[in-house]
């Protein structure tokens, strides 16, 4: 049986956490909780393929990380994941500002292609500094008026719930192979 094939575009301000994240993810699902070391991937390793089986089927994941390649916009993505890093207010913005933008003007298909928000760095959220920390409930509201599908939260350095986040990303990257789609309905989940 051919596995199926699902290209899956992680979006997102430099330096938010996007490839700790595919690096963490890369050492396997026994490795997703608890501190490791991590091994940061290259950049021209792209795309970075993770392989995974369900009852049913085996896909091929294959993400991008728009650190590179430059051509992002030729993909033709089956799922997005667009990336913020909790710790910064102003990468939360520019989820609305630009990356939303960017996503429905550069894919027509985009009514169809399932959108993800994932919150990254969650273990530098800090309460000390009160204009700055960005709670779940309010980045959970952003991801709705930009009718995202889904909001996630995780932490690639300490592994607080990225089993979960690889979870949901994995599953609603099969049901991209399906009839249904992966797209929710307009419903965004908080996780």
């Amino acid at each position: 049986m051919e596995a199926h094939k699902v290209t899956v575009l992680l979006l997102g301000d430099a330096k938010v956490g996007k490839t700790t994240l595919l690096s963490r993810i890369s050492k396997g699902r026994q490795q997703l909780s608890g501190r490791v070391p991590i091994t940061l991937l290259r950049d021209i390793d792209q795309p970075f393929i993770f392989e995974i089986r369900s009852r049913k089927a085996e896909y091929r994941l294959e993400v991008y990380d728009t650190s590179s390649p430059d051509n992002w916009r030729t993909l033709q993505p089956d799922l997005i994941v667009i990336c913020y890093d909790i710790s910064q207010r102003l990468s939360l913005l520019n989820l609305q500002r630009t990356w939303i933008k960017e996503v429905r003007t550069t894919f027509l298909s985009e009514s169809v292609v399932p959108i993800l928000v994932l919150g990254l760095k969650r273990d530098l959220r800090s309460e000390d500094d009160p204009n700055g920390v960005i709670y779940p409930q309010e980045a959970h509201q952003v991801a709705q008026e930009m009718r995202a599908d889904k909001y996630m939260e995780c932490s690639a350095v300490t592994g607080e719930l990225l089993n979960m986040v690889f979870e949901d990303i994995c599953v609603t990257a099969m049901q991209t192979t399906t009839l249904e789609g992966g797209q929710s309905g307009g419903n965004c989940s908080l996780m």
